[in-house]
């Protein structure tokens, strides 16, 4: 019997995110986005190809045992980088300080006039061509109404609503695969491309999640349990991706 803790079952949930990907570049950004990178590439996506974030694309499976345990197996120079995301050719998993129902994400600034944040953050980074030109998944560590908004307060990464404004020449790469969080997963897949609640995380109800939400979300009638780790998966978390256990310090159990 699996004994996974709720951080192992994030990461499962993020490398569930990365499932049918086969040989494409994987960028997950963060302490879970990389376990669960990494474990989808351990265990059910082996062609996944990895980046350490700088200028190489590695073989090992150790998420922060670096830089001594790091294999690289090929050299990825910035400007290389690029022919990958203008072709979209890379599945990126970034944070998102506030997230609305069609997948618009803000990792910049907080407060109603963008021209004086009340809240300064990362800025806009990478995040616009990521979505126009990746598919693009996020991770929120901590699931509550002030990150699931009604409208984000600056657009950093562009949703559905936007990426069909577009129209399907300029948005045809465009994909918001997942939201991950500690709470539960989230996708897409609706006519009208609104947030849908696809799993619960064990020892977490429906009702917990829409009370955590600020906006209305699309609810299924039988919505089902996130799955746990596998044995082998526990054993690859624990031992080889995360020895020193650094997922359970994002994600505390409770």
């Amino acid at each position: 019997m699996s004994t996974a803790t709720r951080a192992g079952v994030c990461a499962v949930a993020v490398a569930e995110a990365f499932r049918g990907d086969g040989e494409r570049l994987a960028n997950p950004i963060g302490t879970i986005p990389m376990i669960g990178g990494r474990l989808a590439r351990a265990s059910f996506e082996p062609d996944l190809v990895m980046t350490d974030g700088e200028a190489c694309l590695v073989a090992d499976h150790a998420a922060f045992e670096w830089p001594s345990g790091k294999v690289s197996e090929a050299w990825n120079p910035y400007r290389r980088m690029f022919d990958v995301v203008w072709g979209g050719r890379r599945h990126v998993m970034m944070g998102a300080t506030q997230v609305d129902r069609y997948g618009n994400q803000n990792i910049a600034a907080l407060g109603p006039d963008p021209q004086r944040p009340k809240v300064q953050l990362l800025g806009f980074r990478g995040a616009p061509g990521n979505t126009i030109n990746n598919t693009t998944s996020y991770w929120v560590p901590n699931h509550s109404p002030k990150v699931f908004v009604e409208r984000v307060d600056v657009v950093c990464g562009i949703g559905y609503d936007r990426a069909a404004e577009l129209g399907p020449v300029a948005a045809r790469f465009h994909e918001i695969r997942r939201v991950v969080s500690n709470l539960g997963v989230f996708d897409f897949e609706t006519p009208d491309h609104r947030m849908r609640l696809r799993s619960v995380h064990p020892g977490v109800s429906v009702d917990d999640v829409v009370e955590a939400t600020g906006f209305e979300l699309v609810v299924p009638d039988d919505v089902g349990e996130s799955r746990p780790p596998t044995e082998d998966e526990l054993r690859l978390l624990r031992d080889v991706i995360d020895p020193s256990g650094l997922r359970e310090a994002e994600v505390p159990d409770g």
